[in-house]
């Protein structure tokens, strides 16, 4: 007699993992995070039913090359992505976190975030509209057109049965700043044409950003603490968009069985180190991005935790907590060793690298920030700098002809490590190889790099985004 088969338990299945990963968000200009303005009271609410990492950091700027890591587990020598402007795709040495869980029954979608090479394996991507605009196309509905498109497909795929990935790439952060009333004035009550206020003559006067902040700021604009109120707005607007997707998922009575994951690519430079609006440059307001974990059954709840962890340490993370195996290596690690508290870090020294409109690298301790030029910058920078990060966190004093010294420490340990990558992985440093990361790249002076790399309107930024000259 044939035995019935077993009737599979629903609730056994893998839980669902929600992606919200959100672009040049600060960490220092959200709430949960210590900020002074509240910025994120939704996502301050929800993060007290999870943990929030407090010292996780962006290695790889900007976007391509910050997704690359963290939707591998590995770092830019496994997947040779370091430019934004990514040319062909990446290696399929590595396998992103949607190619390994179609292998355990997931479906995945991906919301705003389409040819991309960081972005590779989904089952499915679908855009929206509103993520660029000029001044006379304000205001920007960019996290409500995303939740127009995110929000039926959650319910489709609940309704498939099966688990499933999908990623929401919001842009709010990331300019042209443009967020709806009331979230544009929420944080700004001054006169932003005030003539006495000279702040945004340094941002008009650097060439290769001028158009592009015209086209999205006010005629006239004269207060640079506007712009950085429309920022912070952004923000705000889209933690109350955040919101309906946290109540949809609890209202379909899913959210406990979903991991939710909030997390950014990079922060960005606002006012800091000459770097207007953007998100160049290896300081810590591009580095340091917010990780939120949320997943009741493995993770605790109210947790804060101080331990260094980078953005490779993001898919062994999701995959542990999925009760997924694999014998894929990952140069990351779970992060529920943090939580363990064994260790109480991981990587607190590590590689930094920068390809966008500068090629940088350098090296990150817990003291030190040591940066170095692949070749001249449109800063017109010394080709090295040094920062003592617990004197000067801000980094806005280079000592380093005064620390030889600490200079040649630095430059040695960096070296030391990307020999070792180097061996292990059999591949090159990706760094060394970028010759063509920008139009007119590689550049012999700082003035033909000012003269040749800009950015125009909205449509050039996009362009520019999806990795097109």
């Amino acid at each position: 007699m044939q035995k019935p088969k077993r009737r599979r338990n629903p609730h056994a299945r893998h839980p669902n993992i929600l992606l919200i990963a959100i672009d040049s968000l600060r960490a220092d200009h959200m709430s949960c995070y210590g900020y002074s303005r509240h910025t994120t009271p939704h996502i301050d609410r929800f993060s007290l039913g999870g943990t929030i990492f407090q010292q996780t950091y962006s290695p790889h700027i900007p976007t391509t090359s910050a997704y690359a890591s963290m939707l591998t587990g590995c770092d830019c020598f496994d997947t040779q992505v370091v430019a934004l402007r990514h040319k062909g795709g990446m290696t399929t040495k590595v396998k992103t976190l949607p190619e390994i869980l179609r292998r355990h029954g997931y479906s995945s979608c991906c919301v705003g975030f389409t040819g991309n090479a960081a972005s590779r394996g989904f089952d499915e991507y679908l855009n929206h509209d509103e993520v660029w605009g000029t001044w006379s196309q304000r205001p920007l509905h960019k996290a409500e057109r995303l939740n127009e498109v995110a929000q039926p497909k959650i319910e489709q795929l609940h309704r498939e049965g099966k688990p499933w990935l999908m990623l929401l790439r919001h842009m709010d952060p990331h300019a042209p700043y443009l967020p709806p009333p009331p979230y544009d004035r929420m944080f700004y009550h001054g006169n932003e044409f005030d003539r006495h206020n000279r702040s945004m003559k340094p941002v008009f006067d650097f060439k290769p950003f001028r158009d592009f902040h015209a086209s999205f700021l006010p005629p006239g604009i004269t207060d640079k603490d506007y712009v950085i109120a429309q920022y912070d707005g952004a923000v705000a607007y889209m933690d109350a968009c955040l919101q309906q997707i946290f109540t949809q998922l609890e209202a379909m009575k899913i959210l406990d069985n979903t991991i939710v994951v909030i997390n950014g690519d990079h922060g960005e430079t606002l006012y800091d180190h000459g770097c207007w609006f953007d998100h160049h440059g290896l300081y810590d307001v591009t580095l340091h991005v917010p990780l939120i974990i949320r997943y009741p059954q493995r993770i605790p709840a109210g947790l804060r935790l101080n331990g260094f962890n980078q953005h490779k340490d993001l898919v062994p993370t999701l995959l542990e907590l999925a009760g997924i195996k694999t014998r894929r290596q990952f140069e990351g690690r779970s992060l529920t060793g943090l939580i363990g508290g064994k260790p109480a870090n991981y990587d607190s020294e590590f590689y930094i690298t920068e390809c966008t409109w500068m090629r940088k690298h350098g090296w990150r301790t817990p003291q030190w920030k040591f940066i170095i030029a692949l070749e001249p910058d449109f800063h017109y920078m010394p080709k090295r700098e040094l920062y003592d990060l617990v004197q000067d966190p801000d980094e806005n004093e280079n000592i380093a002809q005064q620390n030889p010294d600490v200079v040649k420490m630095l430059e040695k340990r960096m070296a030391r490590f990307i020999r070792k990558r180097q061996t292990h992985t059999g591949s090159l440093n990706p760094m060394m190889t970028q010759g063509a990361w920008a139009p007119g790249a590689p550049f012999k002076s700082s003035r033909t790099a000012y003269n040749t790399l800009h950015i125009g309107g909205p449509k050039q930024a996009n362009k520019l985004q999806a990795g097109k000259s």
